[in-house]
This record gives structure tokens, C-alpha cells and sequence, in this order.
């Protein structure tokens, strides 16, 4: 028998395996992030301070669907590689993932974010001080601040803005969760992140112009907050007449009008459903009366049957008695002979 110390160990240690379990998913979410901001956001660094010289939009572009591959392929097999806060949100809201776990997952997005932004600064540190004369500008032609965070084009208006980030997410999500439906057509295992790759390539060469296609408020948010920190200030949050709750409110505000259609598609499925049953039912009813009708009818058909039988024995009985009347006559007939 185990003794009570032993017993002690035992309950410590699967408290501490639930705690890690849980700890590995927070840090596994934390490093993807961090890779997704230092290798997305470094393309995006390398083509400003080089002033394109060292990529074009459509570099940057790839350079950003492959890093948010990579973030996947990294923390995939531990916490689902969400690495953005709508993500998971969705899995919570769709009961894929306990809400409890919620707010580590988007702390450790927000603070990978962060990370990710201070480790790419530290790289290109020389260039961003050559690049501007050792300033650092938030909007105007040496600007550097959209190398980490999104901006609005000058016409765009917070409406339009906002209407930008919930369509964007909407497209995100929607094929993001039809890459991992088992019921819809199967990506081989393993390549989901190449097929989440290509669909951040398609949405940033098609919605990026109005205000950089963020979809992601840990990845806007937290490089933002690093930039405030970091010397452009906190006009970071003022600039585009406020902008920097678009990307953080817009793709969460996507969420529930998709949980809301889901809802409403559930309801008609399920009326659709009750209808099918209905009918089912109806028809098995008519089933039963035509088999009752049958039944019914082979039962007259026996009766028409017994009756047949009984004239039949009654004229095997006649038949019968005539042979009988027959004998008799026979008999009458010898005695008189």
C-alpha cells in the first residue's frame, strides 16, 4: 500500500501536470505570436527602411502569410496556433475551447505581440535611426510606425474603416474554420497552415489598401503599445482620428454576428430537420394503413377462401348423400327383384 507522502507526491503532481498542460499552451501561444510579429512585421521593415528598394507590397505580402504559417506550425500541435485574439474567441464561442482559457490565450497573444515588436526593433534598431535622422514618425514620408502597427489611408473614415475589419475577419474565419471541418472537403494533415498561408496572401493583396487588413487585435495592439513605449509616443492611439480600437473592436464584433447567423442557421436547420421528421412520420402512417389495407384484404381473401372450402364440403357432402340415396335405390330394387 502507497503511503500518505507517496500519495501526497501523486495529487502534487497531477495538480502541476494540469498547471503546465495549460502553461505549455499560454507559452506555445506567446512564441507564435512572437514569431508571426518579428518575421510579418520584418518584412514589412525591410521594405520601408529600405524604401523598397529591398521589397515591394507583394514581398511584404508573402513575407507575412509565410510567418503566420511558421506561427502556426510552431504552436499548432499545442494550443491549436491560434495567435489571434478573434481565433480564439471564435473556438470559445463555438465550444471548441473553454472560455477560462480565454484570457491567458489572448494575454500571451498581446504580450508576443509586444515581445515580437521589441526583438524586431532591437535588429533594425541602426536602420530605423539612419532612416529618419534617429526620429521616429508616426505619419509624413519618413513615418515608420506602419512597420508595426495599422494605419488608415488619409480619405478612409472610421465607418468605412471599421466595415473593412469586419469583413476581412469575416473571410478569415469563415475559411479558417472550413479548413478544419471534418464534414467539408479534408486538407491533408499537415498543411493547414500552407492553406491559412495562402488565404492571409489572398485577403492582404485583395482588402489591405484602406488600412493594412490587421484582422488581428493582438497583432495591431500590442506592437502599437510597444511603439508608444518605445519613442513615437502615444500619438500612436490618437493618429486616424483614433483608429486603434478598429482593429481590436472590428474582428471581435465579426464573432458574434457570425455566432449570430450560426444561430439562426441551427434554428432552420433544426425546423428543417423537424419538418423531415414530420413527414417521415407521416409517411410511416401511411405505410401502416396500407398495411393494415393489405392485411384486411388478405384476411377477406381467407374468408373467401374458408367459404369456398365450406361449399366445396358441402358439396362433397351432397355428392354424398346422393350416393347414399343411389345405394338405397340399389338396394330397394335387388329386394324387390
Amino acid at each position: 500500500m502507497p503511503s500518505d507522502r507517496e500519495q501526497r507526491r501523486k495529487h502534487v503532481r497531477q495538480r502541476l501536470m494540469l498547471k503546465s498542460s495549460l502553461a505549455k499552451e499560454i507559452l506555445s501561444e506567446f512564441l507564435g505570436t512572437c514569431i508571426m510579429i518579428v518575421l510579418g512585421c520584418g518584412s514589412v521593415a525591410q521594405s520601408v527602411l529600405s524604401r523598397g528598394v529591398s521589397g515591394g507590397a507583394l514581398a511584404v505580402n508573402v513575407g507575412f502569410s509565410i510567418a503566420v504559417a511558421m506561427a502556426v506550425y510552431v504552436a499548432g500541435g499545442v494550443s491549436g496556433g491560434h495567435i489571434n485574439p478573434a481565433v480564439s474567441f471564435a473556438m470559445c464561442l463555438f465550444g471548441r475551447m473553454k472560455w477560462t482559457k480565454f484570457p491567458f490565450y489572448v494575454g500571451a497573444q498581446l504580450v508576443g505581440a509586444f515581445a515580437g515588436s521589441a526583438i524586431l526593433f532591437g535588429v533594425y534598431h541602426d536602420a530605423f535611426m539612419s532612416f529618419s535622422d534617429g526620429k521616429l514618425y508616426i505619419v509624413g514620408e519618413n513615418a515608420t510606425a506602419q512597420i508595426f502597427a495599422t494605419y488608415p489611408a488619409p480619405y478612409l473614415s472610421l465607418a468605412n474603416a471599421f466595415a473593412d475589419q469586419v469583413v476581412s475577419t469575416m473571410f478569415l474565419l469563415i475559411v479558417v474554420f472550413a479548413i478544419f471541418d471534418s464534414r467539408n472537403l479534408s486538407v491533408p494533415k499537415g498543411l493547414e497552415p500552407v492553406v491559412i498561408a495562402l488565404l492571409i496572401l489572398v485577403l492582404t493583396s485583395s482588402l489591405e489598401l484602406n488600412c493594412g487588413c490587421a484582422m488581428n487585435p493582438a497583432r495591431d495592439l500590442g506592437p502599437r503599445l510597444f511603439t508608444a513605449l518605445a519613442g513615437w509616443g502615444f500619438d500612436v492611439f490618437r493618429a486616424g482620428n483614433n483608429f486603434w480600437w478598429i482593429p481590436v473592436v472590428g474582428p471581435m464584433v465579426e464573432e458574434g454576428k457570425k455566432k449570430e447567423k450560426e444561430e439562426e442557421e441551427e434554428e432552420e436547420e433544426e425546423e428543417e430537420e423537424e419538418e423531415e421528421e414530420e413527414e417521415e412520420e407521416k409517411e410511416k402512417e401511411k405505410e401502416k394503413e396500407k398495411e393494415k389495407e393489405k392485411e384486411k384484404e388478405k384476411e377477406k381473401e381467407k374468408e373467401k377462401e374458408k367459404e369456398k372450402e365450406k361449399e366445396k364440403e358441402k358439396e362433397k357432402e351432397k355428392e354424398k348423400e346422393k350416393e347414399k340415396e343411389k345405394e338405397k335405390e340399389k338396394e330397394g330394387e335387388g329386394e324387390g327383384g
